[in-house]
């Protein structure tokens, strides 16, 4: 079943459940005049938000942190449903949104400027909002990756304009209602569920909206890029990934190996730092590999709902048939797991044997259950491969030695590496890529100057 808008209804769209693919909910879907009254109202709502003492914006942010935490349960459950992650992936998405909105919250009142030494007066900079911004959210984690640009900007004085991705509305409708609940004015937090080439397109291009974050594609980056080009329009693009997962002799071989499925099946493997790339030294080569397949084979898949459930289905019919097209059915894979039959966008896990770097599995961003293995030979081989892309986001070492850890995290080209570890996203810490993986970065205590402005006023002291 498609989730196109009908000829009858061509302003709204079916939500599908991707574990049953029934259809859970018809949203509508907004147009470019919709866009247009949305920014109306958010350039208004914005004046007043601004011009609020920021210790209270961040009560009102807080509050808001509250009430979600009063939905967890809720949103978790429409969380599964629209996207189909496991409710224990699920809950701690809800619970992210809570705490980025905290955190964010605190900014609001320690966004400092500074006191320059000057000659002949005094010289102070302020950390002013850009207005209304646009927050392009994608369909992998729906809830937590929104409230990424919405919680500092909404902290930093802007109004946001939310377009949540086609398939996955629902957790982003509600999250605007529970804004409205918690007493933030009306029209600040919006929510336009729609079309990329025609909500999206139409944010992207308005004049009033002063800054665009977008979670997405490279290619779809790129273009949202070249639109904002035109009115020297800011921007943050969170964009693809394929990064490696570097095992070294040295390290501890079980723990590594136990930790890899995880790394590119956790969200079905519908993640940008999935450490789809598995690099492993060649001397260990054959006793990881023996670890790895039950390892995998025995990662829970099944009911989303079901709180023993490791991994659901992908998001789309077309999504399954993006990741098959990596994985012909007489591919060499050297694991294949199992996934459930009959209704649901379902994909096993599987694990290849790649040939070199060029293999278009181990090039391309499947963004799907698949993960390929390489031999390498010493440090400077691991480096050379785990470079050997376009992207440039996360990535992981795995070594007992500290001086290898720093050398190679310094030497590899990305902005998210973790040592002895799998974990990316921390809401205290920064995030964001290098090369084709991004640009700017979310998250951290900077999250709120990227939604700003630096304004320097000089104030001469020299008596008149």
């Amino acid at each position: 079943m498609s989730n196109e808008p009908s000829p009858q209804h061509p302003h709204e769209h079916q939500v599908l459940n991707p574990a049953t693919e029934e259809v859970i909910a018809t949203v509508p879907a907004a147009t470019p005049q919709d866009v247009a009254a949305a920014v109306a109202r958010a350039t208004e709502a914005q004046r007043g938000w601004a011009a609020l003492a920021p210790a209270d914006r961040a009560r009102l942010l807080r509050r808001f942190a509250a009430v979600v935490d009063g939905h967890i349960e809720e949103l978790a459950a429409l969380e599964v449903r629209e996207a189909g992650h496991p409710i224990g992936n699920a809950r701690w998405e809800a619970g992210n949104v809570r705490d980025l909105l905290d955190y964010a919250a605190g900014g609001a009142e320690r966004l400092n400027g500074a006191q320059i030494p000057v000659a002949g007066g005094l010289n102070v900079t302020f950390h002013e909002p850009l207005g209304v911004v646009a927050v392009i959210a994608p369909w992998n984690f729906p809830m937590p990756i929104a409230a990424w640009g919405t919680a500092p900007a909404l902290a930093a004085g802007n109004a946001v304009v939310l377009k949540p991705a086609e398939t996955t509305p629902l957790t982003a409708l509600r999250l605007a209602e529970l804004a409205l609940e918690a007493g933030l004015p009306e029209g600040l937090f919006q929510v336009l569920p729609g079309a990329g080439p025609v909500a999206g397109a139409a944010l992207v291009e308005h004049p009033g909206v002063a800054k665009v974050v977008f979670t997405g594609s490279t290619a779809v980056g790129k273009a949202i890029m070249a639109k904002c080009a035109a009115g020297v329009k800011r921007v943050t693009l969170e964009l693809g990934g394929k990064s490696p997962n570097i095992v070294f002799a040295d390290a501890d071989i079980e723990r590594a190996a136990a930790a890899a499925p995880g790394s590119f099946l956790d969200n079905t493997g519908q993640d940008c730092c999935a450490r789809s790339r598995i690099l492993v030294q060649r001397g260990v080569y054959d006793r990881f590999m023996e670890l790895l397949a039950p390892a995998v084979t025995s990662f829970a898949v099944g009911d989303p709902a079901d709180p023993a459930t490791a991994m659901g289905p992908l998001i789309s019919a077309a999504q399954r048939e993006r990741v098959r097209s990596y994985v012909p059915e007489d591919a060499p894979a050297a694991i294949r797991g199992e996934a459930p039959e009959g209704k649901g966008f379902w994909y096993p896990a599987t694990v290849l044997e790649a040939t070199g770097p060029g293999d278009r599995a181990a090039a391309e961003e499947i963004f799907g259950p698949v993960a390929v293995v390489l031999p390498f030979e010493d440090e400077a081989d691991a480096v050379r491969l785990a470079n050997a892309t376009d992207y440039g986001l996360s990535g992981s070492i795995w070594t007992r030695d500290v001086c290898r850890a720093v050398r190679v995290s310094r030497a590899v080209a990305a902005g998210n590496l973790s040592v002895n570890s799998h974990s990316s996203v921390r809401y205290a810490t920064p995030f964001g890529g290098y090369k084709q993986s991004g640009l700017g970065r979310e998250l951290g205590p900077d999250a709120l100057t990227a939604f700003t402005e630096t304004k320097n006023v000089f104030i001469s002291t020299e008596e008149q």
